[in-house]
């Protein structure tokens, strides 16, 4: 018995260690990690950058990728004004009804819709980008994330580093080369060593230096671009980021008062008690 658990402990270690260097593989490079205003306990958004990187999603990624978490009116949070807004939805057009016939039917979408998927269905994307359906952005910045090794991944708890998603989607979307002599890249793929579940992905590379002009001066740049809309699907990701930051520092000025308010108590009780 005791013969036939070592064996099971010994395999259980193998597979966990194989898993491990699988893991460990992708991505080949460690996201580039950035300086994000969003970054840290006391972080907050930029609403200049989160303008920028909206704008390059409309004119780079909506193309190809959804939004279907976010609605128009909370571009409010963007510094868009509420005419802005309504003018906006309206360049859109949702699916609605059914109508007094029973028929589904298009219309100029309002504040309170969300942004509309730029396929009918999955099998249409499918089809219009060689087999693969590209993902809706909406929590992307949450969902994909490299993670950092010991022991930084500690040391991340207590400095409440929480931008892995950004980085990653900045390193990826500028981390386009060549491949390498010898390898045997996939039709229909492109090389990029950032990619955590590969070494290529169907994406191709989605900018290129002054593809979109920004009004603000800001370098019309494929680093630039990829750090605006990283900081955009952040702030896509978590909306509510600055509130729940507010808030948990009135937390934990509360509890530290309120420690040593239990503390003074305990001591005035106790003072008169014979030990």
């Amino acid at each position: 018995m005791k013969t036939f658990l070592k064996g099971l402990t010994a395999l259980g270690l193998g597979l966990g260690l194989s898993f491990a260097a699988q893991a460990a593989e992708y991505p080949i490079f460690e996201p580039i990690e950035q300086s994000w205003s969003f970054a840290g306990p006391f972080g907050t958004y930029d609403k200049g950058q989160l303008q920028r990187g909206f704008q390059v999603y409309r004119e780079a990624c909506a193309a190809c990728h959804g939004l279907d978490r976010v609605a128009f009116r909370n571009l409010a949070a963007l510094g868009y004004s509420e005419q802005q807004i309504i003018a906006l939805a309206a360049e859109y057009e949702v699916e609605d009804g059914p109508d007094s016939f029973g028929d589904m039917f298009f219309r100029p979408a309002i504040p309170a819709d969300r942004f509309p998927s730029p396929f009918p269905n999955p099998q249409a994307a499918a089809a219009a980008n060689n087999g693969a359906v590209p993902p809706d952005l909406s929590l992307m910045a949450k969902a994909r994330a490299a993670e950092r090794g010991f022991p930084r991944f500690v040391i991340d708890i207590f400095t409440q580093y929480e931008a892995l998603g950004a980085d990653y989607l900045y390193s990826l979307l500028q981390g386009y080369q060549d491949p390498p002599d010898g390898y045997d890249l996939q039709p229909g793929t492109y090389y990029n060593p950032y990619f955590l579940s590969g070494t290529s992905l169907s994406m191709p590379m989605p900018f290129q230096d002054g593809m979109i002009s920004y009004n603000d001066g800001s370098p019309e740049t494929v680093s630039q671009y990829s750090r605006d809309v990283a900081a955009f699907l952040m702030w896509a990701a978590e909306p509510h980021l600055e509130t729940r930051k507010r808030t948990g520092f009135v937390v934990m000025i509360f509890l530290l008062l309120f420690g040593g308010l239990v503390y003074m108590t305990k001591r005035k009780v106790w003072s008169s008690v014979q030990h």
